[in-house]
């Protein structure tokens, strides 16, 4: 829990550094109140464990990182959460962000590309008592059409522009947030608004780097893995 405490007031720390930056000066209670619940331990190797809580990402395999916690904390509050909502991930990775959204809204429902790594971190969070979590492997950028619209997407791979098919399965007033750019130090956080008529607008907040988006690998046959 100490180790805990400190990377939480690290992240409030940084938030009020770029507040003019994000326009947000400190977290909200919620997305704080969650951050000290998620055991991020429980989302890496027993060998980065002792790290868990620093805010810098760690390796999960396949070329794969575990986000910065900070980062996770700045995306989860810039979607303005509430109870009530329905969000997809794009990109499961360890489950940790996963967690973190599944103690902010009633549903996650989360895509994940690699397939070694889509069963361990449903395990992850089958372990930790998540329920209200569904997953699966599959083509992210594809969303997952069957449980549109959400309330709220996030995007946890870099991909050169925004996929259109997350773009319609936002719903009106909902809130996307992704890393855009092609290089891994050309990308930017940006924030994509669907307003109550369907006009969508962007925002970049501030510059990240993070893995590429990917799309399935297909087997010899042409079949993706599942």
């Amino acid at each position: 829990m100490d180790a805990r405490r400190a990377m939480i007031a690290d992240i409030e720390a940084k938030t009020a550094e770029i507040a003019d930056v994000t326009g947000r000066k400190r977290l909200g209670p919620r997305v704080l109140g969650a951050l000290a619940k998620v055991r991020r331990e429980a989302f890496v190797a027993e060998q980065e464990a002792p790290y868990a809580y620093a805010d810098r990402p760690l390796p999960i395999g396949h070329g794969q990182t575990i986000s910065q916690p900070f980062i996770v904390a700045l995306m989860t509050e810039l979607l303005d959460l509430v109870p009530g909502d329905t969000v997809l991930e794009v990109g499961t990775g360890s489950g940790y962000q996963a967690a973190i959204l599944a103690e902010l809204v009633r549903h996650v429902y989360t895509i994940e590309v690699i397939p070694e790594l889509a069963p361990r971190a449903h395990d992850a969070l089958a372990h930790e008592g998540y329920t209200n979590i569904d997953g699966r492997c599959g083509d992210g950028a594809a969303g997952w059409p069957e449980h549109a619209p959400f309330d709220a997407i996030i995007v946890t791979a870099a991909a050169p522009g925004i996929p259109p098919a997350l773009v319609e399965q936002l719903r009106p007033g909902g809130r996307m947030i992704l890393p855009l750019g092609r290089g891994l130090f050309e990308q930017s956080l940006v924030l994509v608004e669907k307003s109550a008529g369907g006009e969508v607008t962007t925002r970049d907040v501030l510059p990240v780097a993070f893995v590429p988006l990917t799309h399935p690998r297909r087997s010899s046959d042409g079949a993706v893995p599942r």
